[in-house]
């Protein structure tokens, strides 16, 4: 699995969740930094422990081999380099970037360049 296929991309209320860095759940536009096991973004700080990612807002995501449940209901399965969300949002990570589309049409892209992600 990649370096970005274990994170989530959070896109907007519509467009939520789905995977990007170690980790790290994108919650939209902005800058996201790394650092240990936290994660500095435009919503908050998010708290890495094992296979657990806490978010500011209280939703928890764990882990367990290619799937990545939330405790707001949401899956995430990853095959191959795709990642497909239980809300109908898919990513796929090329190289460094990630391509991001959600079930209404809307997109992002995402690159990590070492411990930081940018999001369009």
């Amino acid at each position: 699995m990649g370096k970005l296929a274990i994170a989530f991309a959070f896109l907007s209320a519509v467009m939520c969740s789905i995977p990007a860095s170690a980790q790290t759940i994108i919650q939209g536009p902005g800058v996201y930094q790394n650092l240990g096991s936290q994660t500095f973004g435009p919503n908050g700080v998010q708290q890495h422990m094992g296979g657990t990612t806490f978010m500011p807002d209280g939703t928890t995501y764990n882990q367990v081999g290619g799937t990545t449940f939330g405790s707001d209901g949401t899956t995430f399965n990853t095959i191959g380099g795709t990642t497909f969300g239980s809300n109908g949002t898919t990513s796929q990570t090329i190289g460094g970037n990630t391509f991001i589309s959600g079930p209404n049409g809307q997109s992002r892209t995402c690159q990590t360049i070492g411990s930081q992600t940018f999001c369009n």
